[in-house]
């Protein structure tokens, strides 16, 4: 018999993808969603909302319902701290990440090493998703061109060193020009922001790969027909992806919608 499972649930379609595949093979899983970041009329209904503040409650919930494995998946808008209220024992977690509030990368690392210390063990959406992690080349019809395929180059090294700083997972570029970098805001905030710098006609591609080091069992790149529209509406020729490094949502339908718009979707081997 498998653990109990516990779907830790955010913004967007991955937790409802898992939730589905869950139930296709038989998998016994709780669905948790995070308070402002689910849609509370969507249904089925969750089995629980978490509120991000309330640490020690959440862990009492989760040991109480006999989970014993987690799954995060979903979006999640980094909190005000002054709202956060957090209790006894989320102040003693803050208080142990100190600055490490500020850098995606740790917090993750930190709420990993604390669920492990209480007994837990997170597995990455894909163990339960295979279908969806990124493969190797084309999606699409369109391929890149030469320049194309230099500004993914491109691309990728920006990453590794801004990654390394614990920034953010994605950029624009065009013609070898970092047009824009992802920080707290997310990709399709960013692809927004870009839209004012594109040149028109002239290419432009959006470069999404993991950070450096970070733990793929949480917060992995994702790319669905959100971001396949946003970057045509941005104006950019195409997107590119780490090979095993990112979901492709829905992965028959966001090739169909980028076909449909010309934009380029391609797997490309990290170095």
């Amino acid at each position: 018999m498998e653990p109990k499972l516990a779907i830790v649930a955010g913004g967007g379609e991955l937790p409802w993808l898992l939730r589905e595949a869950c139930r296709t093979i038989g998998r016994d899983a709780l669905f948790l969603a995070l308070n402002g970041e689910v849609e509370e009329r969507r249904l089925p209904a969750p089995d629980a909302w978490l509120k991000l503040g309330s640490w020690g409650k959440n862990l009492d919930y989760l040991h109480k319902n006999g989970v014993k494995e987690l799954v995060f998946a979903g979006s999640v808008r980094r909190p005000d701290l002054k709202n956060l209220n957090p209790d006894s024992r989320g102040v003693g977690f803050l208080a142990r990440v100190g600055m490490g509030w500020l850098g995606d990368n740790s917090i993750l690392t930190s709420v990993l090493k604390e669920l492990e210390h209480e007994g837990f063990r997170v597995i990455s959406p894909d163990s339960l998703l295979h279908k969806f992690l990124s493969r190797e080349g084309s999606y699409s019809q369109r391929r890149p061109s030469e320049g194309e395929w230099k500004d993914i180059r491109r691309g990728m090294e920006v990453i590794r060193t801004i990654g390394g700083q614990d920034i953010g997972q994605a950029v624009v570029v065009q013609n070898g020009i970092v047009l824009a970098v992802e920080a707290a805001e997310g990709t399709d905030e960013m692809l927004r922001r870009s839209k004012k710098l594109i040149e028109p006609g002239k290419g432009g591609v959006l470069v999404k790969f993991p950070k450096p080091g970070q733990d793929r069992r949480v917060d992995l790149p994702t790319i669905g027909i959100g971001t396949v529209e946003a970057a045509y509406q941005a104006g950019l020729a195409g997107i590119a992806v780490e090979v095993g490094g990112a979901l492709i949502i829905r992965p028959d339908e966001t090739k169909c919608l980028a076909d449909k718009t010309g934009i380029f979707l391609i797997g490309v081997k990290g170095d």
